[in-house]
C-alpha cells in the first residue's frame, strides 16, 4: 500500500471527522509504515466546517467581532482564510443554534452577523467565499444576512427595517441599489446538503423550525411569512426562486444568498472535492476511505459517501465505506464505485449504547479490514 486517501464524514453527535482521519491514518501506518495517507476531514457546512476545511487544506481561523443571532446579541465571530482568495464562512459561527442557548427565538433571531463575516472576508482580499449552511437559530430567509450587505428591506411606509422570521409579513419593497460595492465580481458559494425548498411541508419552517423552538401556531406563522418575502422578491428580482433545493437550508439562508446575492447553491461534497483537488490526489492512490453515521438510502442523494465514491470510480480507485450503522436499500451504492461497506457496530447494540465504545469499535473494525488487505497483498 503506497497511498491512501481518508475522506469520511463525521459521525453526527459522535466522533468528527478530523478524529476519524486520526483513528484511521494510525491503523494504516501500522501495517503499512511508509504509506502515503491524505486526509481530508468532510464540512457538512454546519458547526465545525471553518476547522475541517482548515485541517484539510491549510490556512487560517480569523476572529470577526459580529452580531449574533439575537436582537442584542454581540459574539465572537470567525471565518477560514484558505488562500488570499479564499475564504471559507460558518453560518453558525454567527446565527448557531448553540449560541442562543435556551432562548430559542426563531421569529426574533437574525443572519445579519452571516453577512458581516463574508463582508470581513472580502475586504480581506477574498474573491471566492464558501458559505457553509448549517446548525442555524434563524428562520428570516437571509434577510439579515442580505441587509449586512446593503440590500434595504422596506416596510408599507417606505422605511427600511431590518426583518426577522415574525416581521417578514411587513415588507412590503426590496431595494438592492446599494449592495456593497465590495462584492463585485466575488464568487459567492452556498454549501449545503439539504435540498428543503422554501416553504411547505418539506420547507424551513417546517422541517426544521421545531428544532429551534417554534411550536406548530410559529412554524405556520414563520412560513407564511417566508412565502411572503418569496411574493416581494419575486417582484422585486423577477425570479421566484423558493422551490429551488436548498432554498430553505438555515431557516431561509438559501434563498435570500441565491435570490438576493446571485449566489450559487452547491452540495457540500461537490464543493469539498473541488476544493481539496481530490480528483488530482486520486493519482498514484491504491484506497479511498470514506464513511458517515448511517449509510442507507439518503446517501445516494448527493451525500459524501456516493459523491467520493463516483470520483474514485473514474480513476479506478477501490473505495472502502466505514459507517456507523447500515439502513436497508443500500445495494445501489455499489454501482457508485463503493467496493465494501462495514459497520463498526461490532456487537450489535443500540446507539445509546455502542456510543460510548464507538472509537474503539472503529480503531478494531477498521483493523480488522487492514488484516484482510495485508494479506492479499496490498
Amino acid at each position: 500500500m503506497n497511498k491512501v486517501i481518508l475522506i469520511p464524514d463525521s459521525f453526527k453527535g459522535n466522533i468528527s471527522s478530523q478524529e476519524i482521519c486520526q483513528i484511521l491514518g494510525q491503523e494504516v501506518h501500522a501495517f503499512w509504515p511508509g504509506a502515503q495517507v491524505v486526509s481530508i476531514p468532510v464540512a457538512d457546512g454546519g458547526e465545525g466546517s471553518v476547522d475541517a476545511f482548515l485541517a484539510a487544506v491549510g490556512g487560517e481561523k480569523v476572529p470577526v467581532d459580529c452580531h449574533g443571532p439575537l436582537p442584542d446579541q454581540q459574539v465572537a465571530g470567525f471565518y477560514g482564510r484558505l488562500t488570499p482568495e479564499l475564504a471559507v464562512v460558518e453560518m453558525a459561527a454567527a446565527a448557531g443554534l448553540p449560541q442562543v442557548g435556551d432562548r430559542l427565538r426563531p421569529d426574533e433571531a437574525t443572519t445579519y452577523g452571516v453577512g458581516q463575516l463574508i463582508l470581513a472576508a472580502v475586504r480581506a482580499g477574498a474573491r471566492r467565499v464558501i458559505v457553509g449552511l448549517g446548525g442555524s437559530a434563524t428562520n428570516d430567509g437571509g434577510c439579515g444576512c442580505a441587509a449586512a450587505l446593503g440590500v434595504r428591506f422596506l416596510d408599507g411606509e417606505g422605511n427600511a427595517y431590518l426583518p426577522t422570521g415574525g416581521t417578514l409579513d411587513r415588507l412590503a419593497a426590496i431595494d438592492l441599489s446599494d449592495i456593497a460595492p465590495e462584492l463585485k465580481g466575488v464568487e459567492l458559494v452556498a454549501m449545503c446538503d439539504i435540498d428543503n425548498p422554501l416553504c411547505g411541508p418539506n420547507g424551513a419552517s417546517a422541517i426544521f423550525g421545531p428544532q429551534k423552538g417554534a411550536d406548530p401556531d410559529m412554524v405556520a406563522q414563520l412560513d407564511r411569512n417566508l412565502g411572503h418575502l418569496a411574493d416581494v422578491v419575486a417582484q422585486a428580482t423577477g425570479s421566484d426562486l423558493r422551490e429551488t433545493p436548498g432554498a430553505g437550508a438555515a431557516g431561509g439562508l438559501g434563498f435570500g444568498l441565491l435570490a438576493l446575492l446571485g449566489c450559487r447553491v452547491q452540495m457540500g461534497i461537490d464543493t469539498i472535492l473541488e476544493v481539496t483537488g481530490f480528483d488530482g490526489l486520486l493519482e498514484g492512490a491504491d484506497l479511498v476511505v470514506t464513511g458517515e453515521g448511517k449509510l442507507d438510502g439518503q446517501t445516494l442523494r448527493g451525500k459524501v459517501v456516493a459523491g467520493v465514491a463516483r470520483h474514485a470510480q473514474a480513476k479506478n480507485v477501490p473505495v472502502l465505506a466505514v459507517v456507523g450503522d447500515i439502513g436497508d436499500g443500500i445495494e445501489p451504492i455499489y454501482e457508485t464505485g463503493v467496493s465494501s461497506v462495514i459497520s463498526i457496530n461490532r456487537v450489535a447494540l443500540p446507539f445509546s449504547q455502542s456510543k460510548p465504545r464507538s472509537r474503539s469499535d472503529l480503531r478494531l473494525t477498521f483493523r480488522n479490514e487492514m488484516h484482510f488487505l495485508h494479506r492479499l497483498g496490498f
